[in-house]
């Protein structure tokens, strides 16, 4: 029985490691982009900016005409044009002219230097400058952010607001992406309904669905969901369906040692068992799996156990696939209280921790969801420690370190 064939947590991560990550990439427009994975390198394609601008809403003037005055001897010029961003004035300035400017406005032929406005007296087509100026002063040049050609972002690189912003300035409107994959869900149960005007006599609402829909999401990747009943036939023919439309497949339910747990069973018949069970507390009766080269995650029907097992076994796979960054590694933190564990066995313990500390929730239970609200991060007790002490520095996890923008 699988219980007394428990493997190590580093045992059934480096198994699952082993499997052969394949990593389809796609074009998408560049409106689509936040979030994705960079398949390729982004060199710039112009220039930006592609001419000299004014940094400032100000005058374009001589800068030398500004040399020796001050505001108690300001210097006198002739406004000869008024341009605003994205026009360009059709006058050559000359000694002695300005031509008042707005903020990204190209600087005009003749001009080496912008006057802020407030250092200004305008007066009709009189201008008094109240401040001398240095050539270049307020002058953004051509190519001040990059120029043709530069080496933007590498990949692969999860673009951030700012690398899309650089990206579009650079002259693109789609790039190559890593494709998000496609995970299969199938929720497994007779006693699963899906709300509660369905209840019948001992039946529960199928909260799993929901829980590893929320969990694929925060993954980027693209979730279709299904429930079977705890029938092998039905099982087997979802299982076949998704492995031909989906990249990986993640079941709940159906894989302790009991009468009516099939799944096990079935991708043991049509595909490969390599691990069943595994010492991690909670969420032990986990499986993993192969059918028709696709990976096949046999998580719990316990939702606290089954989102415990994604997040430390089918995570990681995910986001491989899409190439972006692992896990954060975990942190310190002090326990409040004395925490048990037993020799031999990776733990998990739902928390909560602040800037120093960290309160273990009380609730040991597999099926009670209102522990992991409780939580914002996990205490991981390693299986070669036998419990943590009150007031003992141990390793924390956040949740929020999971989260993928």
């Amino acid at each position: 029985m699988f219980l007394s064939e428990l493997i190590p947590l580093e045992e059934a991560l480096n198994i699952i490691n082993q499997e052969k990550i394949l990593s389809i990439t796609e074009k998408i427009k560049l409106d689509q982009a936040y979030g994705r994975v960079l398949a390729e390198d982004i060199s710039a394609l112009l220039d930006s900016p592609g001419f000299d601008r004014s940094a400032m809403d100000g005058f374009a003037i001589q800068a030398e005409d500004t040399f020796g005055f001050s505001q108690e001897n300001p210097a006198h010029l002739k406004i000869i044009d008024r341009i605003g961003a994205g026009k360009k004035s059709k006058f050559v300035l000359k000694k002695g002219e300005a031509i008042k400017i707005a903020t990204g406005a190209p600087i005009p032929q003749g001009a080496n230097g912008v006057v802020m406005e407030e250092y200004t007296y305008e007066k009709g087509d009189d201008l008094e400058v109240l401040f001398s100026i240095t050539p270049g002063e307020n002058v953004s040049p051509a190519g001040e952010d990059f120029k043709k050609g530069d080496l933007l972002l590498e990949h692969p690189h999860q673009l951030r607001p700012q690398d899309v912003g650089i990206i579009s300035s650079a002259g693109y409107n789609e790039l190559k992406v890593f494709k998000k994959p496609v995970v299969g869900i199938i929720t497994t149960g007779n006693e699963l309904v899906m709300d509660k005007s369905k209840i019948k006599e001992a039946e529960v609402i199928n909260s799993n669905y929901y829980t590893l829909k929320s969990l694929l999401e925060s993954t980027k990747t693209i979730p279709l969901l299904t429930h079977a009943r705890d029938d092998a036939n039905q099982v087997e023919q979802q299982i076949k369906k998704f492995a031909k439309s989906c990249d990986v497949i993640i079941t709940t339910g159906g894989t302790a040692i009991s009468k009516g747990d099939v799944v096990v069973d079935v991708v043991d018949k049509i595909g490969e068992v390599l691990f069943h069970g595994v010492s991690i507390r909670p969420g032990k009766p986990v499986a993993f799996g192969r059918v028709d080269q696709k990976p096949v995650f046999m998580l719990s029907g316990y939702p606290v156990a089954a989102m415990v097992q994604f997040d430390i076994l089918v995570r990681a796979h995910l986001l491989k696939m899409q190439k972006l960054a692992p896990l954060p590694p975990t942190v310190k933190r002090k326990a409040t209280q004395k925490i048990p564990s037993k020799l031999g066995r990776t733990d998990y313990i739902r928390a909560h921790a602040g800037i120093e500390n960290v309160d273990p929730v009380l609730s040991k239970g597999s099926g009670v969801i209102r522990s992991m609200v409780q939580s914002n991060c996990y205490i991981v007790i390693d299986a070669e420690v036998e419990g943590i002490a009150a007031g003992e520095e141990c390793e924390v996890l956040f949740f929020d370190s999971f989260v993928r923008y």
